[in-house]
């Protein structure tokens, strides 16, 4: 195994990380964004310069070691810089997500006793500082973009360009923490995202995030590392996307380019040519999708190449020897077909690394049939968050393959998963009660049950305290029902319910494409909430559980249903950040409806 370029195991901290890179790199492009339609660049070098600038100002507005400074911003440049000056001056930062409320920003900020906040946009700032307001002992807000209201909101207002003013003549506090930080310091905390109530700040240590990278270049020198480009997307509050960005990407030296957004990763794909990228499977369930639908709309013989295509790399993903006639078919659909799809991609793309929920196999299957290798990974934010991954060239994808490297895993007697190592987190911020039950005698219980195949590849069946116990004593996975209902064409999402119940029940979100096809039929518009009752979307919905149904053990079936007035989303808060459903707020949203299932 060649030798990374950052010595992750030994390296003392996330900012020593960063700055021996700095210095290696100096003058090489190393955060991007665009601008003006253009893509921006900041080196190595300049980006050391403001970590400095703004540490020195960090410091000047009181903050010393241990403090907790907020983090709020979509990613881009700016987010890097801040994270990290942040530990420059000693101190922990805490990243929250951008589509938090006034409410949750002030919960976070109130919890953690934040003295500051970095805040990016005026829509986020007018958040923050409201927040910031009513939290104790949080003193200023500086702005990446200048906000336009006047500084009397209760704390003091910089601007970024203030602020990097502020500390270019200010003693330079960053070789201090440079040499006082140690791998078990905390560097930041983050909130859990909230999928079964009120988030939990996890305090993750700089060894942790290091013990994370450690295991990842392990598994990614089978994929021949050479000058990477990574192309981010994910929330860098998340501690997936942190660890990533933050961690692995600044230690083997990456160039890093910041994504428009989701809307635009299609096209910002084409033009970076990422070499690596991390995703959630609601993108990979969203390409499925698209790109099955669209090959409707194709020629019968693109039709027919595309299907031969998954048909032979199936095969070749089971193990099957294809014949001579399939073999050469084969080569030739790797240029007719999956150099094409590749291309979609930027052409470069050595592997996408898929985390934060399960991966549907049939959907990984799928895309690695197309030549796109993915590889399934598994953890959470409180193992900084890489617990075990599939490593290139053993891939099985109703796996998420073998611990990482320094990551111990043993099962209880109840088949929950349990992890002990570095990257085991320090605990809950003020949460002692709640550190006490979830690492016992140094093992992380980690809520997920699952089991160990011959080769050591993990399977996950489901979150402990997710799964359905029926009225008949079944055992039942709602994310494995969930996500046989979801690959049927109809249907976009759906949340299964039916604990100590007779069977089980559904909240079903359909496609746009069904609710149009409908609508347009009908003569009328194509709302969701106005055609949630209406029998031919119901008659088309029943269709597609049936033909799920008939794919899943009885008692997994799904026996009644309901339709949604509107998807889960974000802004209604009945999926978090990273696209997981909230299954506590959905059950309160559709309580009533789904009890009168079983009337």
């Amino acid at each position: 195994m060649s030798a990374p370029p950052t010595d992750f195991d030994k390296c003392p901290s996330l900012l020593r990380a960063f700055l021996d890179q700095a210095k290696k790199r100096a003058d090489r492009p190393f955060l991007l964004a665009k601008k003006d339609g253009e893509w921006k660049a900041l080196t190595w070098a300049q980006t050391e310069r403001q970590v400095r600038a703004l540490a020195a100002a960090l410091v000047k507005l009181g903050i010393g070691r241990g403090d907790r400074v907020g983090l709020i911003a979509e990613n881009r440049p700016e987010w890097v810089i801040a994270d990290l000056a942040i530990m420059a001056a000693g101190a922990i930062s805490v990243p929250t997500y951008t589509t938090n409320t006034v409410e949750d920003h002030l919960f976070i900020l109130s919890n953690v006793h934040a003295k500051g906040v970095i805040v990016s946009t005026q829509a986020l700032a007018e958040k923050a500082v409201a927040a910031a307001r009513q939290s104790p002992g949080c003193r200023f807000a500086i702005a990446i973009e200048k906000p336009a209201y006047a500084q009397d909101m209760g704390v003091e207002i910089l601007s970024w360009d203030d602020a990097l003013a502020l500390g270019k003549d200010a003693p330079d506090p960053t070789d201090t923490a440079n040499a006082g930080l140690l791998r078990d310091d905390i560097a930041c905390v983050i909130h859990t995202s909230g999928t079964g109530g009120k988030p939990k700040g996890v305090m993750l240590h700089h060894g942790a995030i290091l013990r994370n990278c450690d295991g990842a270049w392990e598994i990614f020198t089978a994929l021949h590392p050479g000058e990477e480009t990574y192309l981010s997307f994910l929330p860098l509050s998340h501690s997936y996307e942190h660890t990533v960005c933050m961690g692995f990407m600044v230690g083997i030296g990456a160039t890093v380019y910041f994504a428009e957004g989701i809307d635009k990763l299609g096209s910002n794909m084409v033009e970076v040519r990422p070499t690596i990228m991390t995703a959630v499977p609601r993108l990979y369930e969203s390409l499925h999708a698209r790109i099955t639908q669209g090959l409707k709309r194709e020629k019968p013989l693109k039709q027919f190449l595309f299907a031969k295509t998954i048909e032979l790399g199936t095969k070749r993903y089971n193990g099957v020897r294809l014949n001579m006639l399939e073999w050469l078919a084969d080569r030739v659909l790797e240029k007719l077909v999956r150099d094409k799809v590749r291309g979609r991609f930027g052409g470069r793309l050595k592997a996408f690394v898929s985390g934060g929920a399960a991966l549907n196999p049939e959907i990984g299957i799928f895309f690695h049939a197309l030549g796109v290798r993915v590889l399934q990974g598994y953890g959470q934010t409180e193992s900084a968050p890489v617990i075990a991954a599939n490593r290139p060239g053993e891939e099985r994808m109703d796996t998420v393959g073998p611990p990482m490297k320094g990551v111990e895993v043993r099962f209880a007697a109840d088949g929950e998963i349990l992890v002990r190592g570095e990257l085991v987190m320090k605990g809950y911020w003020n949460e002692p009660e709640w550190t006490e039950k979830t690492i016992v005698d140094g093992w992380l219980h980690t809520g997920d049950v699952g089991l160990i195949d011959e080769a050591g590849r993990i399977k996950i069946t489901d979150r402990k305290k997710d799964f359905i116990k029926n009225s008949g004593g079944d055992m039942l996975s709602p994310s494995k029902i969930e996500g046989t209902l979801i690959m049927e064409p109809e249907i976009a999402q759906a949340m299964v319910h039916g604990d100590k119940r007779p069977y089980l029940v559904a909240v079903i979100v359909p496609k746009p494409e069904t609710i149009e096809a409908i609508a347009k039929a009908k003569g009328v518009a194509a709302d969701l909430a106005a055609l949630a009752g209406d029998r031919d979307l119901i008659a088309a919905i029943d269709a597609a559980v049936e033909r799920a149904n008939a794919k899943l053990p009885l008692p997994e079936r799904v026996r009644r249903f309901l339709i949604a007035a509107q998807p889960f989303t974000i802004e209604n808060e009945q999926m978090t950040p990273t696209l997981k459903v909230r299954r506590h707020i959905v059950r309160g949203v559709y309580g009533d409806r789904l009890e009168a299932l079983y009337g």
